[in-house]
């Protein structure tokens, strides 16, 4: 038997029709990266000190908390979906595959959530203690 025709050979192997949504995502989070991060460097050279008083006092203003929880969210999010496709390239053995996948998801959701919560806390109790 040979091989098949060239057609015959690479059918199958084209595009899974998956990867134009996740490039698409990457790149929306960056724009909310490139339009948030001015704003909290901005933000915070704005601040006439930056004492402790100071920035919980900042950040516990509505138009503080909430750009900042969506930083985090982006940022957060921007880097999993990068690290993602690092790992989903580099990393060929499947059992590792998915255990590098499983722990970046368990990290990046966990230390948002940690940052989310330290600066909703702050919000609505102006205080992070």
């Amino acid at each position: 038997m040979g091989t098949g025709t060239g057609l015959g050979r690479v059918r199958g192997l084209g595009s899974a029709r998956h990867g134009g949504a996740h490039w698409v995502l990457h790149r929306m989070t960056a724009v909310g990266n490139l339009l948030l991060l001015p704003w909290l460097l901005i933000s915070l050279v704005r601040l006439p000190t930056y004492d402790y008083t100071t920035v919980t006092t900042w950040l516990a203003q509505p138009m503080a908390a909430v750009p900042m929880m969506l930083l985090v969210i982006s940022v957060f999010w921007h880097f999993r979906i990068g690290l993602q496709v690092v790992i989903e390239d580099y990393v060929h053995e499947e059992g590792a595959k998915f255990a590098s996948l499983t722990a970046l998801t368990f990290y990046t959701l966990g230390t948002a959530a940690f940052a989310l919560f330290a600066i909703a806390k702050i919000a609505l109790t102006g205080t992070p203690n």
